[in-house]
């Protein structure tokens, strides 16, 4: 598998970022032998559905040097290993509530020698720590993710957008967002990824 798909929207990126993108389809590959953390059906398209999908988040923001993340309900890593790659200035905590899953994210982190972030087995609601943003895809509604993560997003601002939670979600958003629809915004990746299967899929930005 190569990383052209990635290279098509980030033609910026440095050699060392191709080396990491390019080393985590064998990685991954891998450990999803061992470990289910993506579909077996679906490792084809790690680039596109996994990576590609995961980094519409730099597309609405790039975040400047300094800004911490925290992943919450992390998985295999989605989105916090591919934004990680992209923004190595950047501090990154991933969380899940399956240790197994934990471990892929930290093996692999180890293996393409990220050196920003950090993922550890944790509950979002036993998280103490303050962040700029927090992110998650697909993990749960947005008024119950908003519950849970409002406590870890921090006071101080230093990015163009500010401080809030960004979701990445399919299909229709307009019942879960209805709590927050005089602040909430809702961007439609199929407007900076063109292929098919991008459409009806959301990113959803919440300032909190």
């Amino acid at each position: 598998m190569n990383i052209d798909i990635l290279l098509k929207y980030f033609p910026k990126l440095t050699a060392d970022q191709q080396r990491q993108y390019e080393a985590l389809y064998d990685l991954y590959s891998d450990w999803n032998a061992k470990i289910n953390v993506i579909s077996r059906k679906d490792i084809e398209n790690l680039y596109e559905h996994h990576i590609l999908h995961s980094l519409a988040i730099a597309k609405a923001l790039h975040f400047v040097p300094g800004t911490r993340i925290l992943d919450f309900g992390t998985g295999g890593g989605f989105p916090g290993i591919p934004l990680a790659i992209m923004f190595p200035e950047c501090r990154f905590k991933m969380i899940d509530g399956t240790g197994k899953k934990i471990r892929v994210v930290t093996e692999v982190a180890q293996a393409i020698g990220l050196k920003n972030c950090e993922a550890v087995h944790l509950r979002g609601e036993d998280e103490k720590d303050k962040f700029d943003f927090v992110v998650s895809r697909a993990v749960m509604p947005l008024p119950d993710l908003v519950k849970i993560v409002r406590k870890n997003v921090g006071h101080k601002q230093q990015n163009a957008l500010g401080n809030g939670v960004f979701a990445l979600k399919g299909g229709d958003v307009q019942a879960e967002i209805q709590p927050f629809r005089k602040i909430v915004e809702i961007h439609d990746i199929h407007r900076w990824f063109d292929e098919e299967w991008f459409k009806q899929k959301h990113l959803i930005y919440l300032p909190c």
